[in-house]
Order: structure tokens, then C-alpha cells, then sequence
């Protein structure tokens, strides 16, 4: 599948009906979504792999790992509608991933995912709860050795402290986030954040 086909297959997906603030719940861009799974694609971390999306969302990472060949996909969320949203889109896309109702902050979680090769992730980004990223990061790095993540620009320098000794820094690549105004405090229509895309492998692992 060519990066324009996985672009168009995943605009399709529905999004968030009612949004969370709280859970700063923004639709995954196709085209940033694409770019991030095509990429992980090209260095063999999807096609043939056990593949969890942590914080699925309506399910366009999930999906998207699914489409290009993932042997299986995971996706956790929160959300209960959310997760009903995602359901209906992968039926929409025609492809069987496993959807799980779980907080990334339990404790087992990495149980509850089970063992993956990659995760995949677009955690949020702490602008109504500081450090709400921390545990997706904790979560990631238990469930899988290699892990893909959607983070605002500037963030390498924290997520090396934060996972000195257990992760480091593989590649960074740079992309825009366009954000539609969703909530009161919105003020743009769009705005567009500068965001990276980085990829993560745990300490030890080959």
C-alpha cells in the first residue's frame, strides 16, 4: 500500500463526537498518521508484528498498523464511546483488531496488552494535565521494545531524562498537528502545532 492510499483509507474514519478537554481528545491527522505508521513500516516494526495502539482513540493508528500488514493489532482506551467509535471504524476498514477497555496507568497494563513487538501512540501532550504523557511512555516501553509516538517539538530533551536507563532516542522525525478549534478555549479555527514523530527503543533491546 502506497502512503497517499493509507492517507485517504484512514480521512475516511469517523472522529470524536463528543471530545474530552480532559483527555485532550484531538483526532490523529490522517496525513500525520500515515506518515508515522508508513515510516515505522519502512524499518520492519509492522507488517508481520504484534502491534498495540496505547490510547487508541477512534482508532487511526490501529488501524492504519492493521491495514499495512500488522500479524495483530491491540488497541487500548479509556473511553468506552471512544471505543465504540473505533469499533465502528474498523469495520468500516474491514480489518479485525482487538479493542480493550484499560487505562494506561494500571499497573498491568502490560499484561492486560499482552507482550507486542511495537506500539504506536499519539499520547497527549499535558496542556490540561501536566505530564499526562509520562504514563503512556511507562506503559509503552513494558509493553513493547520499539515504540512510535506523536510528541510536541522540543520534548526530545525531557523524554531522554525521563527514560534514562530504560529507553533512548532512536529517530526523530518533524510534522505539524493541525488542531480544529473543538473546545470553548479555542480561539483558532485552525491552529497548527509543531509536533515530532519519535521513535523510541528500550534499553537492551536489539
Amino acid at each position: 500500500m502506497k502512503l497517499n492510499q493509507l492517507e485517504r483509507l484512514l480521512e475516511r474514519l469517523e472522529g470524536f463526537s463528543q471530545p474530552s478537554p480532559a483527555l485532550e481528545q484531538y483526532r490523529t491527522p490522517a496525513p500525520l498518521a500515515a506518515r508515522l505508521l508508513f515510516h515505522a513500516a519502512m524499518r520492519g516494526d509492522v507488517e508481520g508484528r504484534r502491534v498495540c495502539d496505547l490510547g487508541c482513540g477512534t482508532g487511526v493508528l490501529a488501524i492504519g498498523a492493521a491495514l499495512l500488514g500488522a500479524r495483530e493489532v491491540v488497541a487500548i482506551e479509556i473511553d468506552p464511546p471512544v471505543l465504540a467509535i473505533a469499533r465502528r471504524n474498523a469495520d468500516q476498514a474491514d480489518v479485525d483488531i482487538q479493542l480493550i477497555e484499560a487505562d494506561v496507568k494500571n499497573p498491568q497494563i502490560h499484561t492486560i496488552a499482552g507482550a507486542c513487538d511495537t506500539v504506536v501512540m499519539n499520547p497527549p501532550f499535558g496542556a490540561q494535565q501536566i505530564h499526562a504523557d509520562r504514563p503512556f511512555l511507562d506503559a509503552a516501553l513494558a509493553i513493547a521494545p520499539v515504540v512510535y509516538g506523536i510528541f510536541n517539538t522540543g520534548s526530545r530533551s525531557f523524554i531522554s531524562s525521563y527514560l534514562a536507563g530504560r529507553g533512548e532516542i532512536d529517530e526523530v522525525i518533524g510534522g505539524l498537528l493541525p488542531i480544529r478549534r473543538t473546545f470553548s478555549f479555542h480561539r483558532d479555527e485552525v491552529r497548527e502545532i509543531p509536533v515530532e514523530i519519535i521513535r523510541l527503543r528500550k534499553s537492551g533491546a536489539s
